[in-house]
């Protein structure tokens, strides 16, 4: 099959889709997770033939694993998805004209999203059962790290539909390779919409070489400022979480900021990521605050390119502000618009924050962990928008629809 009757296999899908209960699709996304598991050994063996080609020193690496657990939890998100209310047919408006006209704007799919990521090949089922969900068909271009996860995963799915009457091509995998990212990207009046999931280089290539509309997924530069007023225990919490969690994903923190009359509680606030070996790259006071205790090994002095770095692995910036102004306007300077957190009990300053801060997700006194469309009940995420444009934040369910108006009356004719 070439790419044209590859694109034109998932419009048909997607168009059939429109007939199908959403009952049936609950219980295809069921069987699938269930199938997931049952069949979770094959995956884990294609997925370490991909882990074999990698260094585990690779940030990626820790994305691309998959195991019996992250299987697990996976196949339990599907299952989330299928019972969470279809987004389709939605009245967002309606008004009826003086001449009796009836105008209603209703939720629908966009027809074929493509999906262009990395070495994540969690990503397969999660757009699949968001895309299915929502009517929509999928064309998945992977990266060649996952290549054999990837194939192993839609190889699956596409069986399942087959074995259930449903049309396989509601998901499709194009070959790994630049040639097929920009056959994608330029798959006008095929494709409708493409979304990247990966590396800020991944990003900016789909933003510059792309003819089909884009929904950016921003990389996850991401803050946590420790106010004058903020609570000891809560924020060493807070921080210990954001940053170790889990480091490849784009929620974890880079930058601590701290106000300079917080400096002598920097080593009770650090003490927890000494302890997970985290290397850390001080301004000049938070490196005079914690020199001789912190680790010496782990501790280093900041330089220029310490700031606006998206780490993705066990290192993470420090930074000295005066103010809430100067730390308002670091984060100005370097975010990347994803994730932002404060830790203040000042009601007043968490308020300034919250409103200045230009971020999809600004959070008071919680961890940016929890940026993932699971964690906000969504059932998963397709991706995490930094644009305003349609979607920001999470994109689950309803950022994976459209809209259309339906005009209906009795004979009304527009006047001359």
């Amino acid at each position: 099959m070439n790419f044209r009757e590859m694109f034109k296999a998932a419009r048909t899908a997607s168009e059939r889709l429109s007939s199908v209960p959403d009952g049936k699709i609950e219980e295809i996304l069921h069987k699938i997770a269930d199938e997931t598991e049952a069949r979770a050994e094959e995956i884990i063996a294609a997925n370490a033939e991909d882990l074999a080609r990698m260094s585990p020193d690779n940030p990626f690496y820790d994305r691309l694993k998959l195991d019996r657990e992250r299987l697990k939890g996976i196949a339990d998100d599907m299952r989330k998805v299928a019972g969470l209310p279809s987004p389709l047919g939605v009245v967002l408006w309606e008004t009826t004209r003086p001449n009796g006209m009836n105008i209603k704007k209703i939720t629908v799919p966009f027809g074929v999203i493509g999906i262009i990521y990395e070495a994540r090949p969690n990503v397969g089922f999660d757009v699949f059962s968001l895309c299915i969900k929502s009517g929509n068909a999928c064309v998945l271009k992977g990266g060649s790290d996952a290549a054999r996860s990837n194939e192993a995963i839609v190889t699956l799915i596409r069986k399942v539909l087959s074995d259930n009457g449903m049309d396989e091509n509601i998901v499709t995998l194009m070959p790994p390779g630049r040639e097929s990212s920009a056959i994608l990207l330029n798959a006008v009046g095929d494709v409708d919409l493409v979304i990247p999931r990966g590396s800020k280089g991944l990003i900016e290539y789909v933003k510059n070489n792309a003819r089909v509309p884009v929904i950016e997924t921003g990389a996850g530069i991401c803050h946590t400022y420790f106010d004058k007023d903020g609570d000891l225990a809560k924020g060493a919490a807070v921080i210990c979480n954001a940053k170790t969690r889990r480091v490849s994903v784009c929620n974890a923190l880079d930058c601590l900021i701290i106000h300079k009359d917080r400096l002598s509680d920097l080593p009770a606030i650090c003490r927890k990521l000494a302890e997970c070996n985290v290397t850390i790259f001080a301004d000049a006071p938070a490196y005079s605050a914690i020199d001789g205790i912190y680790p010496a090994g782990l501790l280093e002095h900041a330089d220029e390119n310490s700031f606006g770095t998206e780490f993705l692995s066990y290192k993470m910036s420090i930074k000295t502000v005066d103010s809430l102004e100067e730390a308002l306007k670091h984060i100005a300077e370097y975010s990347s618009k994803h994730s932002e957190a404060i830790i203040s009990e000042n009601p007043d300053t968490i308020d300034t924050f919250c409103r200045r801060v230009d971020a999809a997700c600004v959070y008071a006194n919680v961890s940016t962990a929890f940026t993932d469309g699971g964690q906000f009940g969504f059932g998963a995420e397709i991706g995490i928008s930094t644009q305003k444009l349609h979607a920001r934040g999470p994109m689950a369910l309803h950022e994976l629809t459209t809209y259309k108006y339906v005009i209906t009356g009795n004979g009304q004719i527009r006047p001359k």
